[in-house]
């Protein structure tokens, strides 16, 4: 988790540096779900390459937001889910859902009536 003087005065800018990249938005929107393994979020990400997807999964189990859980299991098996504050995350991303859903109709309604 960042520190109070790694904060932003922004609360924002706060959440936006937690979650605003292109892909933590894509995690945490599949992870609202169920827990998911690497490979299957690797899968369901079109174009997100494993590096990245390892960088930004670190940096929210790091933030807190997510949970790595590792199973002793042969061959080991490791399911990544959200932590208790990434579920508060839950009406962001539904008001972002809805809203990208809001303006697909109108620019689909504006294309018919053009």
């Amino acid at each position: 988790m960042l520190t109070k003087d790694e904060l932003p005065a922004c609360p924002v800018a706060t959440t936006l540096m937690l979650i605003g990249n292109k892909w933590k938005i894509f995690i945490v929107q599949r992870l609202l779900d169920r827990p998911w393994r690497f490979n299957e979020l690797q899968k369901d990400i079109p174009g997100i390459s494993q590096r990245v997807l390892t960088d930004n999964l670190r940096s929210m189990e790091a933030d807190g937001i997510i949970n790595r859980t590792v199973y002793p299991e042969v061959p080991v098996r490791v399911e990544y889910a959200l932590s208790e504050l990434g579920e508060t995350m839950r009406p962001i991303v539904s008001s972002l859902f809805e809203w990208g859903v809001m303006y697909q109709a109108l620019v689909k309604a504006d294309k018919k009536s053009s």
